[in-house]
Order: structure tokens, then C-alpha cells, then sequence
């Protein structure tokens, strides 16, 4: 039986708000005479699973790095837990709650699948202390109860806590995508975006990863907003799917809806069918 993680500050107290954690309106983002995004309206609830898919070249890393703070859009507004973060830098979107992933796993070879997710817990809680950790490798033993509670508790969620001792460059790359939304999830967000985490995964690696996301997401306080090429994963996993296809949004539904819509058809996989939800 999977153990709750013990709260942090940044999780919802009492009934989930209907204001979303995250949402962009009306983005649209510009490279010269080409338009990368055009008017583009997402919104993510809180404690959900949201779903971004699109042909290559849709606009989905773009629409990521404005929601991460790495670009600024030519128009529009992104907002995070209520507050207007458009022009705030990433950093600035951590302390609100705002982490991501990337579709390469950007890990440190030396550091134990523990240390990683420590690490994740003190980049929020205790960042007075991460020269330490990183220069002297007898900090990583000094940890209060509470980072101790939450990095077990994680561990467990995710089923590595047999890993905890394992160097990182000795693990398959399924298992350094699990260590690498565990040290997101250390920060204690409220949402997380995941840069196409099944990319190079078999289906077993991937059919882990989906259940550690919903393991994730069945405790109500972390939403996650997933870009991703397998749209089998996407359908299976999300609440609510948005379509994007040159830049513009096309699309937008529950993963029922998605699969037979006309647009999305022609646009992501042309005559092919998408793929029955679950499969």
C-alpha cells in the first residue's frame, strides 16, 4: 500500500479551488516572419492530468518554454496559482510551484537516486544549503526528519526505493525518468511539466511510468501537464487533451473526444485512427 506524502506549503488545504494552477491566453509567439504560436489558450486544474499533443512542429516545446518562463510570448499571458507570471523568470515560477522535466534526463553522474531527490527537496526548502551538498559529500547525510519523510515517501510512490543507493549513470533510461520526476516532485509543486517522458522508453518502461504518474495524481495535490508523441499514453492517462497543429489549437476534450475528432485525425496522424483510450 502506497504511503501519502506529508504536505508541504505548497499544497491545497480544504476543498481543490476552481481556479486553475496553470493557464496561458491568447499566447502568441513569433521568430521573425514565422508564427510558432498563434493565440493559443490552455488551462490546467488542480490535482489533474493534461495532455499536450501535436504533429512535430505544432508549437508544444514553444508553448513549454513560455510556460516555463525560458520565453517570453510576443502577446498574451501566462498565470501560475492565481498570480500573472508572464514576465517572471523561471526561478520566480519554481517558488510558486512550477517544476518540469525534460526529454533528456538531466541528471548528475555521482549522485545516488537518493541524493537526487534530496537534492529536488532542498532546491525548495533549503537552498542556503546546496553548495554544501554539491562541494562536500558528507552533507548529504545531515537531513531533518521532515526531508527524510517526504524523500522515503517519494521513493516508495514510485517504486525505487530498492534504487536508493544505486549511482544514477548506472540505471536504464526508464527508470532515470522515474528518478528525475521524483526529484520534481521533492520541490513540492503544484504542477509539473513533463517533456515527452516516454521518449525512448519500451512499453513495460513506459506502462511504469504512467502508473507512477497516476499513483502521483490519485493524492490530489500535483497536477501535471504531459507533452507527448505516444498519444496512447496521452489518452490513457489524461483528464482533459489540447491539439495543437502550426501553432494554433485545434482541438480540445476529454481523451474520448480527441480520439474521434475530424480535425485531429487529419491533422496528427492523417487517415490513421488514433488509438482506443487505455490501449
Amino acid at each position: 500500500m502506497t504511503s501519502a506524502l506529508p504536505a508541504t506549503e505548497t499544497e491545497p488545504v480544504g476543498a481543490p479551488s476552481e481556479e486553475p494552477i496553470l493557464s496561458a491566453t491568447g499566447v502568441t509567439v513569433r521568430f521573425g516572419g514565422l508564427t510558432a504560436l498563434s493565440d493559443v489558450r490552455i488551462t490546467v486544474p488542480p490535482a489533474s492530468i493534461v495532455g499536450l499533443v501535436g504533429p512535430n512542429g505544432a508549437g508544444k516545446s514553444t508553448l513549454f518554454s513560455v510556460l516555463s518562463g525560458l520565453l517570453r510570448p510576443n502577446a498574451g499571458s501566462v498565470s501560475l496559482s492565481g498570480h500573472d507570471v508572464t514576465r517572471a523568470r523561471p526561478q520566480a515560477r519554481a517558488r510558486l510551484g512550477l517544476a518540469r522535466t525534460f526529454q533528456h534526463p538531466e541528471l548528475f553522474a555521482g549522485l545516488t537516486v537518493r541524493e537526487h531527490l534530496v537534492l529536488g527537496h532542498r532546491i525548495r526548502h533549503s537552498r542556503s544549503r546546496l553548495w554544501t551538498d554539491l562541494v562536500d559529500g558528507r552533507a548529504w547525510r545531515s537531513a531533518g526528519e521532515q526531508e527524510n519523510t517526504r524523500v522515503d515517501a517519494l521513493m516508495d510512490l514510485l517504486g525505487i526505493t530498492g534504487l536508493a543507493r544505486r549511482d544514477v549513470s548506472s540505471l536504464p533510461l526508464g527508470l532515470s525518468r522515474l528518478v528525475e520526476v521524483g526529484r520534481a516532485l521533492a520541490t513540492g509543486p503544484k504542477v509539473v511539466l513533463l517533456d515527452e517522458p516516454s521518449s525512448g522508453l519500451d512499453a513495460v518502461e513506459t506502462d511504469r511510468l504512467s502508473a507512477a504518474l497516476l499513483r502521483v495524481q490519485d493524492l490530489g495535490h500535483v497536477s501535471f501537464l504531459l507533452v507527448e508523441h505516444d498519444v496512447a499514453m496521452v489518452l490513457g492517462l489524461s483528464e482533459s487533451v489540447f491539439v495543437l497543429d502550426f501553432g494554433s489549437l485545434i482541438a480540445t476534450g476529454t481523451p474520448e473526444e480527441i480520439r474521434v475528432d475530424p480535425a485531429v485525425k487529419a491533422a496528427y496522424l492523417g487517415d490513421e485512427p488514433l488509438p482506443e483510450v487505455g490501449q
